[in-house]
């Protein structure tokens, strides 16, 4: 057995302890009583975060009872907020009819079948000298093409978001579009809007109107109504394009080596795969939800609030390219949220 010392009664290395105890005390005292010591300390206080969760932590249970009634107070807020964005809907569609006479006359002079008066053409701009000299000076050989040639197509080309989906094979066909339409949901229907693209006879389908269809939400989520910032979207459709034989540039043909593997005869047979086009915009992916065909759809419903919001109703300022230069002079505007469900 290990032998213990008593002084007065007290094990001899609790004694130590104590003495131990003792001089580390003294020790620490001396420590803080140092300048630069509390300095040092200070400042790695000053540095720690102060989140506003751990602050909220620290109230009385009186005060986070009150919080609880703003919070109820905010979802109510919410309800309203939704029932705005509805009415906003609602004034959408209004003004869209007021707008359609005009957007029916633009199409009119962009294909040709109405040529504007010198009323209607006069246009008051910075080079509006040197343009009339240009004009006087102009051949009575320039030529005078029908309308605005590939006016659509050229603001695919100017517009980055757009271009980045168009392919080469795909060029060809897009400059037969000749007016993109957006409608709006009727009243008492759930939210939502229909690009309309529209084409003159070709030879690649024998659809007159492509449609992509947006269906939106403007409700809280109950897990989650903080959330809440307007208008959502939802879901989206395409449509069937009715594509002439040979024509289809969403699909390619490939050409594969197959080894029967009873004979070990070596066959090639022919399969179609997909292709990348822009015309993939009009059979959106559906039932999906791994990270790519998420991104996919995010950017999917980016681009038609972008044909909403900007593209159709400003169409001869990215045809010119002037709205472009507005846009990169200016914030992003945020979207209508998007979200895939």
């Amino acid at each position: 057995m290990a032998d213990h010392s008593f002084s007065d009664g007290v094990p001899s290395d609790a004694v130590e302890a104590a003495k131990n105890a003792s001089n580390t005390e003294k020790l620490t005292d001396q420590v803080m009583q140092n300048p630069r010591v509390l300095a040092a300390l200070q400042e790695r206080l000053d540095n720690v975060p102060h989140t506003p969760s751990s602050y909220i932590e620290t109230l009385p249970k009186a005060v986070k009872r009150r919080i609880n009634a703003l919070k109820q107070l905010q979802v109510r807020c919410a309800h309203i907020e939704a029932k705005f964005y509805e009415e906003v809907h609602d004034l959408e569609r209004k003004y869209a009819a007021l707008y359609q006479p005009l957007f029916d006359k633009r199409r009119e002079f962009i294909t040709g079948d109405v040529e504007p008066t010198d009323a209607e053409s006069e246009w008051h701009s910075e080079n509006e000298e040197e343009e009339k000299l240009a004009v006087k000076a102009a051949t009575a050989e320039e030529p005078n093409p029908k309308g605005i040639p590939e006016f659509w197509f050229t603001i695919f080309r100017n517009v980055d978001m757009l271009s980045e989906l168009v392919q080469e094979y795909d060029e060809p066909i897009l400059k037969h579009l000749q007016d993109i339409k957006v409608k709006f949901s009727d009243p008492g229907q759930p939210m939502s809007f229909v690009l309309e693209f529209h084409f003159e006879p070709n030879d690649y389908f024998t659809n007159s109107v492509l449609t992509k269809t947006y269906k939106m939400k403007s409700e809280p989520d109950k897990a989650d109504p903080f959330s809440f910032e307007g208008p959502e979207i939802v879901d989206c459709d395409g449509c069937t394009i009715d594509w002439k034989k040979g024509k289809n540039v969403t699909v390619k043909t490939i050409k594969k080596k197959q080894k029967h593997k009873g004979r070990g005869t070596v066959r090639t047979i022919t399969k179609q795969v997909p292709n990348e086009s822009f015309f993939n915009f009009f059979n959106p992916l559906k039932g999906k939800s791994d990270e790519d065909s998420e991104f996919t759809l995010a950017s999917d419903f980016e681009i038609g609030h972008f044909f909403r919001e900007r593209i159709v109703p400003r169409a001869v300022l990215y045809f010119t390219g002037e709205a472009i230069e507005d846009d990169d002079n200016k914030e992003p505007s945020q979207p209508a949220e998007c979200k895939q469900q």
